[in-house]
């Protein structure tokens, strides 16, 4: 029994597909692999699916997802609901404790999670009975070491301000971090990956000029507004592009607004918006704390009339662009 758990799904999937090469024949692999929702499975799914015998093979495969999350403890109720749910869990967890210490031998049963802290009782009951992985987002020198690494696999080099700056820019996310070193080392074509190339190639250094175009439009500067666009298209960056990324950043930070209001903590913050690039989370903080609500409000009501302008046909969409942005900024001075 393998129970693996964290939020960088990159390095846990990788963990499961070595799992399933150690299993046996590739070819008989689906015939033999079960895979279930762990927030709706029941005991008698789990029991059958365990004990039916692999098909020409030696082993089966059982994956479930998400069922540790299922017994984490929650935020306050009712007492009387409270009292009913630990009751509930405690003879689920312990039923699903019995019977995944009597597994077939036949089986390998593989748990899926993001999390599971020390209070679940299931995690407890059986983190001394399988081997437990866990796959936390990079981040730091961790992280830097991994992108050093898959360049390496990759058939490349990479200088060390080309790593700072995709750690800066992409931030945890390693699928994203993945393709994005694929796509360098193609465009480098067996020389160094430079600061520039990452500047260059990678999608989300244009994320960066984003900022800066939202913080102008923002200040009512027009003239710098107008020449973040610029510089954007001429990198290849298309209006319809970056009128959904200035929707985006626009109505992040009316969210981080609205969850710091709430008084959420940062790590909760980040994983709802899904800020795993410590660049584009700094900034949205930053920008939240510096603009009002009323101002951010006001831009992203006239960025949906620059879409519809545009989806209608009444503008192309870089006309609608400088439009929008000659707009905004003439308002702040009225």
């Amino acid at each position: 029994m393998y129970i693996l758990l964290g939020q960088d799904d990159y390095s846990l999937s990788q963990s499961l597909e070595e799992i399933k090469r150690g299993i046996g024949d590739q070819a008989l692999l689906a015939a033999n692999t079960t895979t279930f929702d762990g927030q709706q499975i029941t005991l008698d799914q789990l029991r059958t699916a365990c004990e039916t015998l692999p098909f020409l093979a030696e082993r089966r495969l059982v994956i479930v997802k998400g069922l540790l999350e299922r017994f984490e403890p929650r935020g306050k109720s009712s007492r009387r609901k409270k009292i009913t749910r630990v009751t509930n869990h405690q003879n689920e967890y312990k039923s699903l404790g019995a019977y995944f210490s009597q597994l077939p031998d036949s089986t390998i049963l593989v748990l899926i999670g993001s999390r599971a802290t020390s209070k679940n009782p299931l995690f407890s009951e059986l983190s001394a009975k399988a081997k437990v992985k866990s796959f936390p987002l990079l981040r730091g020198t961790r992280l830097r070491q991994w992108i050093q690494r898959h360049v390496i696999e990759e058939g490349g080099t990479i200088s060390p301000q080309a790593v700072d700056l995709l750690a800066k820019l992409v931030g945890g996310n390693l699928w994203i971090m993945a393709n994005e070193i694929n796509k360098l080392t193609l465009f480098t074509s067996g020389r160094r990956i430079e600061e520039g190339d990452v500047k260059m190639v990678v999608s989300y250094a244009q994320q960066a000029n984003v900022f800066a175009m939202v913080d102008a439009i923002l200040e009512f500067k027009v003239g710098l507004a107008e020449q973040s666009l610029h510089q954007l298209l001429q990198r290849g960056a298309s209006s319809a592009y970056l009128l959904v990324m200035l929707s985006r950043q626009v109505r992040m930070i009316v969210r981080v607004k609205e969850l710091r209001n709430q008084r959420k903590p940062e790590v909760e913050i980040r994983n709802k918006l899904g800020l795993t690039s410590e660049f584009a989370w700094h900034k949205t903080i930053e920008q939240a704390e510096r603009y009002p609500l009323g101002r951010i409000k006001e831009v992203y009501h006239k960025l949906l009339e620059a879409d519809l302008s545009i989806k209608t046909g009444k503008y192309e969409g870089e006309l609608a662009l400088n439009i929008l942005i000659a707009e905004l900024c003439r308002r702040g001075k009225m």
